[in-house]
């Protein structure tokens, strides 16, 4: 049992090692059981349905516009990652797979070379998404899950991993903050912050 610690206290919930990869049993406060773990091409009609469940707000903050749904198409090109260049984690309820929804999302995929600029002499960084829905908010769970996509960025021996954050999204540029990452408004999009974190190389998994 692990439970998690964050800079300004405990998270609120304890983490269990599955024995896989990035995989982890989650047990909140209030007794709710949840999954982590990466996200799977089967993972697409449980996107859906998700996003069904989004606040306008919470969608807007996470696509910047607008949706009403996501196609199949869509959803299909968010749960099938190249491996090595991108990556996705998903909180889950510990129920069968027909019958969890998900609940949180956070994923990084790595730039094309020089599209996000030079960084100390290093072109490679990743762009990070993060959406938690507001039935698993105020526990933690955003923060900890970007600091497992640091952790993977960082075995991907990136120099930077960053990520666009709307000025009404206070929350997030908050946990940016606190997690060291810079935060610089878009001259050229307005009501857009860029966050960056500079990362130290690490050992790729």
């Amino acid at each position: 049992m692990s439970p998690g610690r964050g800079r300004g206290g405990s998270y609120r919930f304890e983490r269990f090692p599955l024995g896989r990869p990035w995989c982890e049993a989650v047990r909140l406060d209030d007794g709710r059981r949840l999954l982590i773990r990466p996200i799977e091409p089967a993972d697409a009609d449980r996107l859906r349905s998700s996003f069904r469940e989004l606040t306008p707000a919470e969608i807007r903050f996470r696509f910047f516009h607008p949706i009403k749904e996501l196609s199949p198409e869509f959803a299909k090109s968010l749960s099938t990652l190249d491996p090595a260049r991108a990556f996705a984690l998903v909180v889950t309820e510990a129920r069968p797979p027909n019958e969890a929804r998900i609940g949180a999302v956070a994923r990084a995929a790595i730039d094309e070379v020089g599209i996000s600029g030079p960084v100390d002499g290093n072109d490679r960084s990743a762009e990070f998404a993060l959406t938690v829905g507001r039935e698993l908010g105020g526990v933690g769970l955003g923060r900890y899950l970007l600091t497992r996509i640091i952790e993977w960025c960082r075995k991907k021996r990136l120099a930077a991993v960053y990520g666009r954050v709307m000025v009404e999204n206070e929350r997030m540029l908050e946990l940016a903050r606190q997690l060291g990452f810079d935060c610089l408004e878009e001259p050229d999009a307005p009501g857009v912050v860029h966050v960056r974190l500079r990362l130290s190389a690490g050992r790729e998994r």
